[in-house]
């Protein structure tokens, strides 16, 4: 009904069963037909969005955000022709990025568990201070946001994607450090972290990480989106 209804869950979930691409169109800002506004909400999430495409090594041309009304018949045409022209350029989803199928499943899963975190970033801590495409384009292009970035989500991602890898099966610093083209150090960052927390225990016997036991109703990724 509205594109502030396009949840980000919705586009990683399409490019997570295969497509190249995903293009959302809105109503023209101030056109919206509900009081909340809601496609400046989807301009937030768009952008948001793009950033964790990039932050996981994924063109972030492949989303794309237009606005449109329904009696803009040939624009829209217009759009899309420009839209599939863009996607095949690009070509199939990490291909390009040389992300290799495995390694991509396991980058956008990891950001689909750590999506209820970071919406509640998006709410309590990038919020535009007024509603012009312009000024949201400035803010989420500014060294602020991505300061908070780094600071609020980029680590957590990381833990997501060790998390990930553990559920699988138990690795080592270095096992971990080559599957995900993180520095050994910044590895163990996380993983002596995770420890303190009771997310992850080392295993003497088989000197390796492995997923401490979780007590019902405490996952890992309810841990990992604490402390905003």
């Amino acid at each position: 009904m509205c594109t502030g209804r396009v949840d980000p869950a919705f586009v990683l979930r399409a490019f997570s069963d295969g497509a190249d691409g995903v293009f959302i169109g809105g109503c023209w800002p101030g056109e919206c037909h509900y009081s909340t506004e809601g496609n400046y909400h989807a301009l937030a999430m768009m952008l948001l969005t793009r950033k964790l495409l990039k932050h996981i090594g994924l063109n972030p041309e492949r989303l794309r955000l237009e606005w449109v009304s329904a009696s803009e018949g040939i624009r829209f045409a217009e759009i899309v022709n420009g839209v599939v022209k863009k996607v095949q350029e690009l070509g199939p989803l990490g291909k390009n990025e040389g992300i290799d199928e495995k390694g991509l499943k396991l980058k956008l899963k990891a950001v689909q568990n750590l999506l209820p975190y970071i919406k509640l970033v998006e709410r309590e801590r990038l919020r535009v201070p007024s509603d012009t495409v312009e000024e949201y384009n400035k803010f989420f292009a500014s060294d602020e946001v991505d300061r908070l970035f780094r600071e609020l989500i980029v680590d957590k991602l990381a833990m997501s994607e060790i998390m990930l890898l553990l559920r699988e099966k138990p690795l080592s610093n270095g096992e971990i450090s080559e599957r995900l083209g993180l520095s050994p150090s910044e590895v163990s960052r996380h993983l002596n972290r995770s420890v303190r927390q009771g997310i992850v225990k080392y295993d003497e016997n088989r000197q390796r990480f492995t997923r401490a036991r979780e007590k019902k109703g405490t996952g890992s990724e309810e841990k990992l989106g604490q402390g905003l």
